[in-house]
């Protein structure tokens, strides 16, 4: 059975370190045995089709020993699989279709996180920004874009989710991630 996943790297080609060119990362994952990749953008995002029955965190583990192994620095890395991004897309509870790319973000999690985790945060202190949380998701609206976005600053702390992986997409590329994944 052949399966669609893309691979999210985080914190990788910022401001010229951690690099991963993606001339480079489309044949590693040809070499772990994948087909059909395809990066977007240089900001860490690669879809590819893989045959067997290796899970997500299976292939997570693989991409990430092979990029450790091929670049010489660990890169955090979540690998999901095309049904999750179309549900993840689809629950949105923004009106995405309203908003601009910039302004609607999603941060995806290695494992489930509970509203336990925010229950700390005065919502009503950064209106007009928000947030919801999706199956291991999380949905930022910040009208002022990921930059300027106080809640962000707030949310993303690594203290808060500690010992789970998060990277954010913003909404254009969630959608683009979806495209690719169901070509």
């Amino acid at each position: 059975m052949t399966t669609t996943y893309a691979a999210l790297l985080r914190g990788i080609n910022v401001s010229g370190h951690r690099k991963v060119p993606m001339a480079e990362l489309r044949p590693l994952l040809e070499g772990l045995g994948h087909t059909r990749v395809r990066t977007y953008l240089q900001s860490g995002n690669a879809v590819f089709t893989t045959d067997g029955d290796a899970g997500e965190e299976q292939l997570t583990r693989e991409l990430e020993q092979a990029i450790e192994k091929r670049f010489g620095f660990t890169v955090d890395c979540l690998v999901r699989d095309a049904a999750y991004l179309a549900a993840v897309a689809d629950a949105c509870p923004f009106p995405a279709a309203e908003l601009e790319g910039k302004q609607l973000h999603v941060t995806y999690y290695s494992a489930p996180v509970g509203p336990e985790t925010f229950a700390d945060l005065d919502p009503a202190a950064f209106l007009p920004e928000e947030f919801r949380l999706g199956d291991r998701a999380l949905y930022l609206y910040a009208p002022e874009g990921l930059g300027r976005s106080k809640l962000a600053e707030v949310l993303h702390r690594p203290s808060r989710t500690k010992g789970i992986v998060a990277t954010t997409r913003n909404w254009n590329t969630v959608v683009k991630l979806v495209e690719l994944t169901r070509d």
